[in-house]
C-alpha cells in the first residue's frame, strides 16, 4: 500500500530529475550549440550517403570517408568563405559604428526620394511620412544589421574551433546517429508511429534548409555580387546580404536590390540601376526562384504528408527573423526548424487525443 501511495511522488520527481538534466546538459553545452546544430544539420541531410558507404565498407570507415567528403565539399570552403568575410565585415561594423549619422543618412535618403519618377505632392508626402520614423527606423536597421555582422565575426573568430567541433561531432553522429535515435523512441513515452513523426518532420526540415535553401542562397549570392560588381560596389558584402535576404521568402532579396536600385537611380546611375534591378528582379527573383528554387527543392526534399513551418510564409517570414536575434546568423537555420517542430509537435498532440478534441 506505502509502495502504491509513494509512486506518483516517483514519478515526479524522475520526470524532474530527467528536466533537470537535459537543461544542464543544454546549458553545459551551450557554447559549442550553434556547431553541433550545423554538425547535426550536416549528418541528416547526407545519411542517405552513408549508408550507401556501408553497405561497402565498415561503420567507422563509412563514417570517416563521409566525414572527409562533406569536410572537403562543404565544410572548409564555407569555413574559408567565413573567415574572409569576418575580416571584411569587422572593418564595416567598425564604419558603421564610427560614421553612422542620422542628419547625413536623412539627407540622403531625401535625395534618393527627389531623384525618383514621381509627382511633387506625393514626394512631399513620402518625405513627411518617413521624417516622422525616420531616426527609429534608421537605428533599428542599424543594429539589426550590426547584429548580423556581429555573428559572422563571432563565428569566424573561433572558426577553428567551430571547424573542430563540427567535424569531430559529424563523424559521431554518422556512427552513433541510429543508436541516438533508437533510445530517444525507447525513453519517449510516446508510440513509435508519433515518434516516427517527429523525426522524418525534422529530417524532411534539415534536408530541404541544408540541400535546397544552402544552395539557393549561395546561388543567388554569387549572382548578385557579380551584378553589384559590374557597378564598382563592394561585391563581398552585397553577396552575403543577398544570400542572407534569400532564406527569408517573399521580401528575400527585393530588401537588398530594391534600396540599392532606386538610390542609383536617384544618383543619375540609370545604367547602374538598370543593371541591379536585371540581376535582382530578372535573373534572381524570376529565373532562381521561380524556375531554379522548385528544381532544386525537389532534389533535395522528401515528400512529406506534416505540415511545416516551411509552408507557412509568415511563421517563416518571424522565425527566421527571430532566429537571427536569437542565435545569430545560423537562426536562419535554428529559427524555422524551431517553429516547424512546434508546429510537428501541435500535429501529433492532435492525432494522439484526436477522441477527445473538439471537432466542430
Amino acid at each position: 500500500m506505502s509502495i502504491n501511495t509513494k509512486a506518483p511522488y516517483e514519478h515526479g520527481f524522475m520526470l524532474s530529475l530527467l528536466l533537470i538534466s537535459i537543461a544542464g546538459l543544454i546549458w553545459l553545452f551551450m557554447p559549442f550549440i550553434p556547431a553541433l546544430f550545423l554538425s547535426l544539420l550536416i549528418t541528416i541531410a547526407t545519411f542517405s550517403q552513408f549508408n550507401e558507404l556501408k553497405n561497402k565498407f565498415s561503420k567507422n570507415a563509412s563514417a570517416l570517408i563521409t566525414t572527409t567528403f562533406v569536410t572537403i565539399l562543404l565544410i572548409l570552403p564555407l569555413s574559408y568563405i567565413l573567415l574572409v568575410s569576418g575580416m571584411e565585415i569587422s572593418t564595416l561594423i567598425q564604419n558603421i559604428n564610427a560614421n553612422f549619422n542620422y542628419e547625413q543618412t536623412s539627407k540622403l535618403i531625401n535625395q534618393t526620394i527627389q531623384g525618383l519618377p514621381l509627382s511633387e505632392s506625393f514626394k512631399s508626402t513620402l518625405n513627411s511620412t518617413i521624417a516622422n520614423n525616420l531616426e527609429e527606423l534608421l537605428t533599428s536597421i542599424k543594429d539589426f544589421s550590426i547584429v548580423i555582422l556581429k555573428s559572422i565575426v563571432s563565428l569566424s573568430s573561433h572558426f577553428v574551433l567551430f571547424l573542430v567541433i563540427v567535424i569531430f561531432s559529424l563523424y559521431y553522429f554518422y556512427i552513433d546517429g541510429e543508436n541516438i535515435i533508437k533510445r530517444i523512441k525507447d525513453l519517449s513515452p510516446l508510440e513509435n508511429h508519433l515518434d516516427d513523426i517527429l523525426f522524418k518532420q525534422f529530417a524532411n526540415l534539415s534536408i530541404t534548409l541544408v540541400g535546397s535553401v544552402f544552395v539557393v542562397a549561395i546561388l543567388q549570392g554569387l549572382v548578385f555580387s557579380i551584378g553589384v560588381m559590374i557597378v564598382g560596389l563592394p561585391a563581398l558584402y552585397f553577396g552575403i546580404a543577398m544570400a542572407l535576404a534569400s532564406f527569408i521568402p517573399v521580401l528575400g532579396g527585393l530588401i537588398i536590390w530594391l534600396p540599392l536600385s532606386l538610390y542609383l537611380y536617384a544618383q543619375g546611375q540609370t545604367a547602374d540601376a538598370l543593371t541591379i534591378i536585371f540581376f535582382g528582379a530578372v535573373i534572381i527573383g524570376t529565373i532562381i526562384d521561380h524556375f531554379i528554387r522548385p528544381i532544386v527543392i525537389q532534389k533535395f526534399s522528401q515528400k512529406s504528408d506534416q505540415s511545416s513551418a516551411l509552408d507557412h510564409t509568415l511563421i517563416t517570414v518571424l522565425s527566421t527573423l527571430a532566429g537571427i536575434i536569437q542565435f545569430g546568423i545560423l537562426g536562419l537555420f535554428i529559427g524555422p526548424i524551431i517553429a516547424a517542430m512546434a508546429i510537428s509537435i501541435f500535429d501529433v498532440y492532435a492525432i494522439k487525443y484526436a477522441d477527445s478534441l473538439d471537432k466542430r
